[in-house]
């Protein structure tokens, strides 16, 4: 499709729904000039389920299953978000142990989506071996959560209140074993990478956002400190006792997709390092704070956000006071980040695009919901 017949310089491409590197079910409307990226447009919607919806025709406990489909990456932190909002609805504390069980599992959580985005971002831009290598240490993060409650990818791990089971035996030494492998492994995905011409040609100076557009966009997350700005809710507002742990918020310069791969392989690290403080300090104790078992919150509303692998993942909830929620509203990060889309991309080459679009990691059950 082309403006004129003859002698055109604009040509609109449509990069998706089907197309391996959009991540999912995402179309992306590009319009060219020659190779030149002159602006974009994100068609979403092909995965919504009315998620939202769902859960106000849902009890609370009800609704909780299904936040763990949205980014299927990473499902335990989608429940953390959606327990820790209802929590505070009814007012609820949760036991030092059961804090202590999230903030592992979350961690290891972070960890096996910045690997997933690690691999499949490599991938993307032309680097075979790292998804294979990506996957591998991925594994050993699912045999825990397969141990632990039964399932690998939409792994239900919390319950309102607490914990859904106590720990199996020998959960602590599994952990540490992991963390022990993953981070020489971390080195080896340097080696492989940070250093390789072809790596550092594609992704150097490539999708720049700078701090002042991030806040104007909305971004968070890895992008968000890539661009220099160094906030990360696990220290602004510490939530399920993070403020007990020390550990950095990693930092970029550049807000580019290098600066933003840097950021994540640190963030990696800094996830070992809290896990570590955590499985060494678990408290004894119950699981489960004092939760009614039919849950009737009082009427008013809430909003709690915490610190997903992708940026702020926020559910807001208004009760009416009956079982059910009369309104659910998710602030997917995936989502919001992709409104950056258009400002990186333009300017760019349609392989950058590629690039620019696995940089934002996003996860289309998340966009979409």
């Amino acid at each position: 499709m082309a403006d004129t017949f003859l002698d055109s310089t604009e040509l609109v491409l449509n990069m998706g729904p089907q197309h391996p590197s959009t991540h999912g079910v995402l179309r992306v409307i590009v319009k060219l000039d020659g190779e030149r990226v002159i602006g974009t447009e994100c068609v979403i919607g092909y995965l919504h389920r009315g998620v939202e919806k769902i859960g106000e025709n849902r009890t609370y406990q009800q609704f909780a299953p299904y936040v763990d489909r949205m980014d299927y990456v990473a499902s335990v932190s989608n429940g953390l978000g959606y327990c820790l909002a209802v929590e505070k609805l009814i007012g609820v504390e949760v036991p030092p142990r059961a804090q202590a069980v999230r903030v592992i599992l979350t961690e290891l959580n972070r960890i096996a989506s910045h690997l997933v985005w690690l691999g499949t971002h490599a991938l993307d831009v032309g680097a075979l071996t790292p998804l294979f290598y990506t996957f591998r240490e991925r594994e050993d993060i699912l045999n825990i959560y397969e141990k632990y409650c039964g399932a690998r990818l939409t792994t239900h791990a919390f319950r309102i209140g607490g914990l859904q089971y106590e720990l199996y035996e020998g959960f602590e030494d599994e952990v540490r074993a992991v963390c022990d492998t993953i981070l020489p492994k971390i080195d080896e995905y340097e080696q492989l990478l940070t250093g390789n011409r072809i790596w550092v040609g594609r992704l150097k100076g490539v999708g720049i956002l700078t701090a002042e557009e991030c806040k104007q966009y909305g971004v968070t997350g890895p992008m968000l400190r890539a661009a220099g700005v160094k906030w990360d809710l696990r220290k602004a507002q510490p939530y399920s006792g993070y403020e007990q742990y020390d550990f950095e918020i990693p930092v970029g310069q550049n807000g580019d997709t290098f600066d933003r791969y840097i950021v994540r392989l640190e963030e990696m690290r800094q996830s070992v390092r809290i896990i570590r403080q955590a499985v060494d300090r678990i408290p004894d104790g119950p699981i489960m704070g004092k939760v009614p078992k039919v849950i009737k919150p009082p009427v008013g509303e809430v909003y709690v956000s915490i610190e997903a692998p992708k940026g702020e993942l926020g559910y807001y909830i208004v009760s009416d006071g009956s079982t059910q929620p009369y309104r659910v509203r998710v602030r997917p990060p995936s989502f919001v980040n992709l409104q950056a889309l258009d400002k990186m991309a333009r300017g760019a080459l349609v392989a950058d695009l590629v690039a620019i679009i696995g940089t934002i990691d996003i996860v289309l059950g998340e966009v979409d919901r």
